[in-house]
């Protein structure tokens, strides 16, 4: 029953992301992924303990934020929108590739949950502009890297349950191994050679899939620490048979922002900074 509800959740939510990731316009597309993180900021601000009060208050922030961005050539301060993209993925790539290591590597808990709530705003507003960002440039180039992750998740749980027997971090994800890793990078390594092979890309592009492949375990395992810390399975119940939003975004926070990053990086080093 498990297996057959988890089918129908999946089926309904690919053909759904489908119509919008390629039909909707710009405008409705970031309303809908907007939904999403506003949902996915609720979840992250129940898994920290907060209060009623100040989830609603992360909920405003992130849909005022949100807002500001989407109607910037519209409202005041909206000359500020490229500044606060900047800012955010920026934070995004500062702590996947500096303090998340070392996060997970020491497994701390941080009770402080004003840092806790304003790391879940930023991450989660990263990944809301990255999706947005990214749809801008092309529907076809969000989801090649989309099917990155999905290829690699795939890959991970079919090896780790066929070889699986070298634990990756029993602490935070006894189900995770070394193997599943193995056979995620192996299938992002034939993905990557099937676009190089057909579409002319330059072999360059496997390494760049390969750190996408180690930045989405890093989100799944983070979001796993943070579930354990809490006590909790599932982040919520609102997809059945597949936990929260938050489990099906966990490995987007760290790649989609990073590979955004990346991409603008030459126009995100010419932006001047400055307060009008």
């Amino acid at each position: 029953m498990l297996l057959k509800t988890r089918i129908i959740t999946a089926i309904v939510l690919i053909v759904g992301f489908t119509a919008a990731l390629f039909k909707a316009s710009d405008m409705a597309w970031a309303f809908i992924t907007l939904a999403a993180t506003l949902i996915a900021v609720w979840e992250w601000s129940n898994l920290i303990k907060l209060a009623k009060r100040q989830m609603y208050l992360n909920m405003t922030i992130a849909l005022s934020l949100g807002l500001m961005v989407i109607f910037a050539s519209n409202i005041p301060l909206g000359h500020y929108k490229d500044e606060l993209e900047f800012v955010l993925l920026c934070t995004s790539a500062l702590f996947w590739i500096v303090l998340a290591p070392v996060w997970l590597i020491s497994r701390k808990k941080v009770s402080q949950k004003f840092i806790l709530s304003l790391l879940g705003l930023s991450l989660l507003l990263a990944l809301w502009v990255a999706l947005n960002g990214l749809h801008s440039i092309s529907p076809w180039l969000l989801l090649g890297v989309l099917a990155t992750v999905w290829l690699a998740d795939s890959a991970a749980y079919f090896a780790g349950k066929s070889f699986g027997r070298h634990k990756l971090a029993p602490e935070i994800s006894p189900g995770k191994t070394w193997e599943g890793v193995a056979g995620a990078m192996l299938a992002a390594t034939f993905y990557g050679l099937l676009l190089c092979h057909y579409l002319h890309y330059s072999l360059w592009l496997i390494v760049g899939l390969w750190l996408i492949v180690v930045l989405s375990v890093m989100g799944d395992l983070f979001e796993s620490l943070l579930k354990r810390q809490a006590g909790v399975k599932d982040s919520s119940q609102l997809l059945p048979g597949h936990g929260g939003v938050l489990d099906r975004i966990d490995r987007l926070i760290p790649t989609l922002p990073l590979v955004l990053f990346y991409i603008y990086f030459p126009l995100f080093s010419n932006l001047q900074l400055h307060v009008r």
